[in-house]
Parts: C-alpha cells; structure tokens; sequence
C-alpha cells in the first residue's frame, strides 16, 4: 500500500466508542497487541490524519480500549469507526528471520520451484487457521488460496520479489493452462 511517497503498513483498526469519555475500540495487528501505542506516526490511510494513542488497555481475547489524543467523548470517538492506522515501513524494525510483514509479501512473484510463474500474491488471508497467500493466476480467472506454511511456501524473497509455491497437482495443471 502507498502513501504520500512512502510505504505505508497497516496495523491496526479503530472499532467502535468505548462509553462517554471518548474512548475507542482498537483491533491490533501487531504481533504483541499493546504494542501499538508505541509507534510514533500512526496515520490513515492517505496519510492526512496523524494520531497518537495515549493509552491502550486489553478488552477481551481480541480487542483494546485506547485513549487517542484530542478525542474527548463519544461523537469524537464514534467518528474514528472503521478509521485504519498506518505505520510508514521505514519506521518499522526489521523483521526477525523467517517474519515478513504482509505489505512485503504482496506483488511479490509466485513461482514454482522450477521458475514457472502461477501468478502475483495480491493478499495474505487468515480464516481462523493459519495464513494463507492469496495468488492472482498469470492467466486470469479466480484467485487460487495456498497455506502459507514451510511446506507449500519454502522460499521466500522479498529482495528477489518472488515466492517459490509448491502446489497441488491439480493446482500445477490449471497454471499450465
């Protein structure tokens, strides 16, 4: 995803008010949910509105309470709904070994082991269990799903802009065309 001439990375995603002080509802994509008020720089999407999240506390198994900077009751925070907060990449440490972010992973090439384009990655899915790439075919038609585990993904190189996919023979035949 671009912003204003820098890589934007999405992390999280402001839900509904949390009672009549403001308060909002912040699903985080961070590997540690809490994490996320750390970040200095939170923008939307275009990069017009900055936040800063003053504090963050647990709601539930999924979901945080945050307090953001400047919104100080209900019809501010009810006006932040749907509102994602993005991160430029260049802000972001650099993954650990065997870690990606998504925004890398997308556009990347998808490929066989043998060189044979199946198409681009256009989206990393998660039903519940476990990612999954999400594969534009080179020949058009619908998208094609693979687990995004070591044994049907073994190589990946975001330098290289490819992912090597190891497909089903079925999956292999409607590539071939």
């Amino acid at each position: 995803m671009k912003g204003p001439g820098k890589a934007l990375v999405l992390l999280g995603r402001f839900g509904a008010p949390h009672g009549v002080r403001g308060e909002v509802r912040l699903q985080s994509y961070t590997s540690d949910p809490l994490a996320i008020a750390v970040y200095d720089g939170l923008t939307d999407k275009l990069g017009a509105c900055k936040f800063k999240l003053l504090s963050v506390r647990p709601q539930g198994k999924d979901m945080l309470v945050a307090k953001v900077e400047g919104v100080a009751d209900r019809t501010g925070a009810e006006a932040l709904n749907g509102v994602e907060l993005y991160l430029p990449r260049e802000k972001l440490p650099a993954p650990e070994e065997e870690e990606f972010y998504v925004a890398d992973l997308i556009g990347l090439r998808a490929e066989t082991r043998d060189g044979a384009l199946i198409g681009m990655i256009v989206a990393v899915r998660n039903f519940g269990a476990g990612d999954m790439l999400e594969v534009a075919p080179i020949g058009g038609g619908e998208t094609l799903m693979f687990p995004f585990t070591r044994a049907a993904v073994p190589v990946v190189s975001v330098t290289g802009g490819r992912a090597v996919i190891e497909p089903p023979e079925e999956v292999e035949a409607i590539a071939k065309g």
